[in-house]
């Protein structure tokens, strides 16, 4: 569908060099093309609405992730969507800090993994074909809010000093987001992740088709993962602690591929990142603004898993601001704001919640996970089950006495 044509799209504002592609007013902006803006562009423009994507960055572009798509990953996404898999995972080897080493198999696949370039490349498409106008090489600086946070339209600003307006705006910009910052979002766990990209000879990949590790490290909290691409031929390796104490976590990272006999093959890229969970009283909304993904600080607390979160709540974004998009009045606005933060907070939220309690005990007892997911059948098939989308966290500590003793002797 094009946009720029009067009867299908925004007006348009003509300069010297042409028409503005920013131009006009849209129902819907998104900010941040990564899976929550994609869903949330996809999510609105399939229900017919004019929709404006944008991010800073050109697409295809590396992201820091192990790229590990679950069953509540693969279950969000869009119809018809073809997952660009690297490898198809049925086996983890599991290890307490390099030590006490046991494999579980599973016959079903537990999940996949994919590189964020092409994942995130593949969603935008699909946002497109749904009618989305995606624009790349732009940077959002802020969000103004017309008429009081219940008013009209909402003016994007961009670094080079344009202003889009829109009826709704979702801003899904990363851990750092801007548009965070305007609605106010408060975080209450930061991690620090460090990744490496390691192409291996073909035998090294074969030797790790199918299988990823899971290292509980030394660091409280901390943990260490090998995603095999095996069909790029790349090991993506890393580990993830609490913010405050890089050094040890890069001795962590050096340690954990030396252990793994990885020291001498030569990373291709080498990267960090950090992980925002939200506190729970932190906002969703702000007028006629709403955030999604890492913007909210929306991830798994334990295992910092982000894209079927980013996936799940970009959905939920992009259904509720074309609500909002259509809402009469400062009181409607507020009404359907607070629908999509109940609708988040429902699901999302409780899932977080246990997370958290999940993280704390881990934090404590990391021997007692360990001893569990690889001596306890009943444990190592709820992990299972969790990563194949059947179950959650949540669910299981809710319906299983076993989880929730677990995590209450460990968290002594």
């Amino acid at each position: 569908m094009d946009f720029t044509d009067s009867d299908s799209g925004p007006d348009t504002e003509t300069g010297a060099a042409g028409p503005d592609p920013l131009g006009g007013v849209w129902d819907v902006v998104v900010v941040g093309a990564g899976p929550a803006g994609s869903s949330a562009a996809y999510a609105a423009a399939v229900q017919g609405r004019r929709v404006l994507l944008l991010d800073k960055a050109e697409h295809p572009r590396y992201k820091t992730c192990g790229g590990g798509i679950i069953g509540f990953s693969r279950d969000s996404l869009p119809p018809d969507f073809k997952l660009p898999l690297q490898d198809r995972i049925h086996a983890v080897t599991f290890a307490l800090n390099g030590r006490y080493t046991r494999t579980r198999r599973s016959k079903r696949m537990l999940f996949g993994l994919v590189n964020r370039d092409e994942f995130d490349l593949r969603l935008t498409q699909s946002a497109e074909q749904a009618g989305a106008v995606l624009v790349t090489g732009v940077t959002v600086t802020g969000v103004e809010q017309q008429d009081g946070e219940g008013g009209g339209t909402v003016s994007v600003t961009t670094s080079d000093g344009r202003r889009v307006e829109a009826r709704a705006v979702v801003g899904a910009d990363g851990s750092a987001s801007r548009i965070g910052r305007h609605v106010g979002v408060s975080f209450d766990q930061i991690d620090l992740g460090l990744e490496a990209e390691i192409p291996v000879p073909e035998s090294v990949s074969r030797h790790w088709a199918g299988r990823i590790h899971l290292d509980w490290g030394p660091l409280p909290g901390s943990y260490g993962w090998v995603f095999p691409k095996t069909d790029s031929g790349t090991l993506t390796v890393g580990v993830i602690s609490a913010r405050g104490d890089g050094e040890r976590t890069k001795e962590y990272l050096a340690d954990y591929i030396r252990r793994l006999g990885l020291a001498g093959f030569t990373p291709s890229v080498e990267s960090g990142h950090l992980t925002r969970c939200r506190a729970e009283d932190s906002p969703l909304s702000r007028g006629r603004v709403l955030v999604a993904g890492d913007a909210a600080g929306l991830l798994e607390p334990w295992t910092r898993e982000g894209i079927s979160y980013a996936l799940r709540s970009g959905r939920l974004a992009g259904e509720w601001a074309v609500k909002v998009a259509e809402a009469d009045g400062g009181a409607d606005v507020r009404r359907q704001a607070l629908n999509y933060a109940f609708a988040i907070k429902a699901g999302l939220g409780v899932e977080m919640r246990a997370g958290k309690v999940m993280l704390a005990a881990f934090e404590r007892r990391p021997q007692v996970f360990h001893a569990a997911v690889c001596l306890v059948a009943a444990a190592w098939r709820a992990f299972a089950r969790a990563t194949q989308g059947h179950t959650s966290f949540a669910e299981v500590m809710r319906d299983h006495r076993a989880a929730r003793k677990l995590a209450a002797v460990a968290g002594r």
